[in-house]
């Protein structure tokens, strides 16, 4: 009877034994085949992203999308000065044309998506009043799908910040359109430091995201000037090449990127410069309907070729956004004398009137940096 009972007992010890060795073979090679079809989607990731990285997204065309704009012109966020149908713009096709560059695409601006992979994050965008501009549409991208009461915008000093307050995320803007520091001197005069940058740095400190531009102050006629002298030391200059200038205010800023940010915590792209269409005493871009075909002499301003000289000479991995090509082909984008309200007279005869062709009507020409800045990151 002993001898039953133990030869039962391996008997079930063995069974139970291969029962778990099959189960546990069936659920390793569902595991097996699991991980198989995530290794696929990681590889089409990958290879998508790869392929992101491969493209030139400066070049290509505009492509008429009625799907577009990507928001509402009513957004709470804009300011009046781009608020062009508002503002009494007669025409609407400005917002409805898609960048397509040659060979891939830019996938379109998904604001949950984004959301979710800035969370607990803070981007910050650095520069003038057109980066201001792309700072608004990035926020009006965003804000439609966070409830009322979950966003707010606060100011500290030169900064405004948008708070998705779900996401634990912060949208930023900070004004500084040399980087470097613009002082006020003795008699009140302007003074630009080419070496001098930490009160404006100090605001970019912890920041995750961080994208620059500076580059339409710079070259200001002599009329309107942004600056009465120069300074590098204890040396004041009053003439210098602005470009001789430029070259020196943005290796501060690059120094102070080698010198402080971490490229294992941030990541640091620089928009290249916004073109203007203000020729012809600034009427160039009134009444424009559609974007240019192509550009038979594409003009390469010398604040570009002296930003990339720049970037080759910096440590830090600072990406470089072209958009100066692409937004060249808009000069319907800008606008012109729909930067304030406007009564019906006043459209007919516009005299006295100034017209803006340098920042952009939203929705608009911005809209599409910031898909290609999603894309990028």
């Amino acid at each position: 009877m002993a001898i039953f009972h133990t030869n039962f007992l391996f008997f079930w010890f063995s069974f139970l034994l291969f029962f778990s060795f099959a189960v546990c073979s069936r659920y390793e090679q569902e595991e097996l085949q699991w991980l198989d079809d995530k290794d696929d989607e990681i590889n089409m990731v990958q290879n998508r992203h790869s392929s992101l990285r491969s493209c030139d997204f400066g070049t290509g065309k505009w492509v008429y999308d009625q799907s577009y704009p990507l928001y509402d012109a009513t957004c709470p966020y804009l300011s009046t000065a781009v608020t062009c149908r508002k503002n009494g713009r007669p025409d609407s096709d400005y917002e409805k044309w898609k960048w397509k560059p040659h060979g891939c695409e830019i996938p379109r601006f998904d604001a949950l998506d984004f959301l979710g992979r800035i969370r607990r994050k803070r981007i910050m965008l650095v520069g003038d009043s057109i980066m201001r501009n792309q700072w608004e549409s990035l926020v009006c991208l965003v804000q439609s799908v966070i409830p009322t009461a979950r966003k707010t915008v606060t100011y500290i000093g030169p900064t405004m910040a948008f708070q998705a307050l779900d996401y634990e995320t912060s949208i930023e803007f900070c004004w500084a359109p040399f980087l470097v520091e613009l002082k006020k001197g003795p008699g009140n005069k302007r003074i630009l430091h080419l070496d001098l940058i930490e009160e404006n740095a100090r605001y970019w400190r912890q920041v995750d995201v961080l994208v620059f531009d500076s580059a339409h102050w710079w070259t200001h006629s002599e009329k309107w000037s942004s600056w009465d002298f120069l300074m590098e030391g204890n040396n004041a200059y009053k003439n210098m090449n602005p470009m001789v200038a430029y070259e020196k205010g943005l290796m501060t800023w690059a120094n102070w990127i080698d010198l402080n940010i971490d490229p294992r915590t941030t990541r640091v792209f620089f928009r290249s410069m916004s073109p203007k269409h203000n020729r012809e005493n600034g009427f160039k871009c009134y009444n424009q309907r559609e974007p240019i075909g192509y550009l038979s002499h594409p003009h390469v301003p010398e604040q570009l070729l002296v930003l990339q000289e720049v970037l080759k000479r910096t440590r830090f991995p600072v990406y470089l956004q072209d958009i100066t090509t692409m937004s060249a082909l808009r000069q319907d984008g800008h606008p012109s004398i729909y930067a304030r309200a406007l009564g019906e007279k006043a459209k007919r005869e516009m005299r006295g009137y100034s017209s803006d062709c340098s920042h952009w009507c939203l929705p608009g020409v911005p809209d599409t940096w910031n898909e290609m800045l999603n894309a990028m990151l």
